[in-house]
């Protein structure tokens, strides 16, 4: 299937997405906050489920890290896929737009999961749980948007999505 570009013009956040420019900011933190929310979904379903579950710490963790990759990688399909892309050429994009995002993102927000004590056997309903993640959540979003303006500033990561919005 065909895919039409758009023309984004008198968008000023997608004034910096082009390979070789800058970008600004405000674009990579958007695009980290788009990285971000996949993950957040996918590492916290992981998490609650595994702690209910009673599972130990790296089945738990690698079940967190495989949703937040699913639906990180969701996320992006979602709107490219609206965009008209097939599925083979949109799992691509979203490959290419989020991959090195999501796996500093998710090695991030776990290692810190890892090094606050107790937080890996908080019970779901132990303020440490949600504390440690929403911590490393803030230091993950804080150690990937400069990844995200580097990739983005050299038309890579998140700029590659921003051909098929509408």
């Amino acid at each position: 299937m065909e895919h039409e570009t758009h023309d984004h013009t008198g968008h000023d956040h997608h004034a910096d997405h082009g390979g070789g420019g800058a970008a600004s900011w405000g674009t990579a933190a958007r695009a980290t906050l788009h990285c971000l929310t996949g993950c957040a979904v996918g590492e916290v379903l992981g998490m609650v489920i595994g702690t209910a579950l009673g599972w130990g710490d790296a089945p738990t963790m690698v079940l967190a890290i495989a949703l937040a990759f699913f639906f990180g990688y969701a996320l992006t399909l979602r709107g490219v896929l609206a965009a008209g892309l097939d599925f083979a050429s949109a799992f691509k994009v979203a490959l290419a737009a989020d991959t090195l995002s999501i796996l500093v993102m998710e090695v991030v927000d776990n290692g810190v999961l890892l090094l606050v004590p107790g937080a890996m056997d908080a019970h779901l309903d132990d303020a440490l749980f949600w504390g440690a993640l929403a911590f490393a959540f803030l230091v993950a979003f804080l150690v990937t948007t400069p990844v995200n303006k580097w990739l983005i500033g050299r038309g890579k990561g998140h700029a590659v999505v921003h051909r098929y919005h509408r």
